[in-house]
């Protein structure tokens, strides 16, 4: 590679950072934080954030207003990897995408401290991206086996995080508002959201479980059905209880309830632009909140690339949200890497574009573990790299098998867990 294609490289990853940055707990909670209540303040976190988010209540609460452990109570569950020392608040570690034993344990006891609350305290709940597999309380009959294979079909079949969110709401005992519930005699209930979804919905973050629930048990059965989702019978025993419907907007446990977005994608792209026009760049934003097929958002992307190239302009072309795979093959990667792959066969070799799209966590797909690499990079140099090694990306495409392509050329992208999570973060360097 060049000096050029180096220079650009090593631009692209300043820009990300800039990017989770501004979406650290570090640099936007504190500010949101209301003052203690008279008596106890019970902080439960949940999500790639959910231990970043509690270390950094902990030590405010602890350090600018006094507050010990007789009054600071709480725990906070967070991905494999992802968690951190966080004072009285205990932290566990717990299975993502797909949930674990590890996470109901959790979540058992984040809802019996959420009942502990009374008139004279205060929950406050920190939620980020990641939180509805860290939550688990499989509802009914229903084991942890059983919901464990519902979210694996759901991954495989391409489903969109709001459907994916819908069913998981109508078979627990948590999502869907049901935290509120628990948390119904406490004196107030306040939740501070890092989002990761698109148009930032409450409601969709986490499984919103302290808000009320829009979506239906009818929506939960047609989701199901149109994405052939095999469900066990304790799985179709719960969507078919008119008795197990979710709260609904306009339900009186929600009356003391408060819900506040502290970061969300826009704040990271918005970051990342700012950082690329210092870098001589004109920032485009294509949208933060872009979801579908990841080839197919590539092949558009990359051919405004090219008319931008056309154009002679020097220009940063920026999205976020959530793009979707839908697995036909058996290799390994996730909608990062699979668009960047998409990406690079689309530009074919096209000079003076380089690009990056990486997952603001730390991790895209693969096997859920924290050492997963985040994304890829991309350059005019790509595919011949590529066919000095003895790769094919369309094959690879065709597999979706994007990590060991970006592997065996060294192009993957890998900052290790980020502690925070507003979904994807793509840029193309133009000219």
């Amino acid at each position: 590679m060049t000096d050029a294609s180096d220079a650009r490289r090593d631009l692209l990853l300043r820009l990300l950072d800039a990017a989770v940055t501004a979406a650290h707990p570090r640099g936007c909670l504190v500010p949101a934080l209301p003052p203690p209540p008279a008596g106890r303040l019970v902080i439960l976190g949940a999500g790639k954030a959910g231990a970043s988010m509690a270390a950094v209540a902990e030590r405010h609460y602890r350090e600018t207003h006094g507050l010990g452990p007789d009054r600071l109570v709480g725990l906070a569950v967070a991905r494999h990897g992802y968690g951190e020392p966080a004072g009285s608040i205990a932290v566990i570690e717990a299975g993502h995408p797909v949930p674990d034993q590890a996470g109901i344990d959790a979540t058992r006891r984040s809802l019996d401290l959420a009942a502990s609350a009374g008139a004279d305290d205060a929950v406050l709940v920190l939620l980020s991206g990641g939180g509805s597999a860290n939550w688990i309380a499989p509802a009914g009959d229903l084991t942890l086996a059983e919901k464990q294979g519902i979210t694996r079909a759901l991954l495989r079949s391409g489903a969109p995080i709001d459907e994916i969110n819908c069913v998981r709401k109508h078979l627990s005992r948590i999502k869907g508002g049901r935290l509120a519930r628990a948390a119904r005699e406490a004196g107030s209930l306040l939740t501070l959201a890092i989002s990761d979804v698109p148009r930032d919905d409450p409601a969709v973050i986490a499984s919103g479980p302290t808000v009320p629930d829009p979506t239906t048990l009818a929506d939960a059965r047609a989701i199901c059905e149109r994405r052939g989702i095999a469900l066990p019978p304790a799985a179709a025993a719960l969507l078919a209880e008119g008795g197990n419907e979710s709260p609904k907007p306009g339900d009186p446990l929600f009356a003391r309830a408060e819900f506040r977005i502290i970061a969300r994608p826009i704040d990271a792209l918005t970051a990342a632009a700012t950082a690329a026009r210092a870098a001589g760049y004109e920032p485009e934003l294509l949208g933060a909140d872009l979801e579908g097929e990841a080839r197919e958002v590539a092949a558009e992307h990359a051919a405004i690339a090219r008319a931008r190239a056309a154009e002679g302009r020097r220009v940063a072309l920026i999205s976020g949200g959530e793009l979707t795979v839908t697995i036909r093959g058996e290799g390994q990667g996730g909608p990062n890497q699979e668009y960047m792959l998409a990406l690079a066969v689309a530009l074919d070799g096209a000079p003076s574009i380089a690009a990056l799209s990486a997952d603001t966590d730390g991790t895209d797909g693969g096997r859920g573990e924290a050492t997963d690499p985040a994304g890829a990079i991309v350059d005019e140099t790509t595919l011949a790299r590529a066919a000095a090694a003895g790769l094919d990306p369309r094959a690879s495409l065709d597999d979706n098998d994007s990590t060991p392509f970006f592997d065996r050329i060294g192009d993957l992208v890998r900052p290790g867990p980020t502690r925070t999570n507003v979904n994807d973060c793509r840029i193309i360097l133009v000219g």
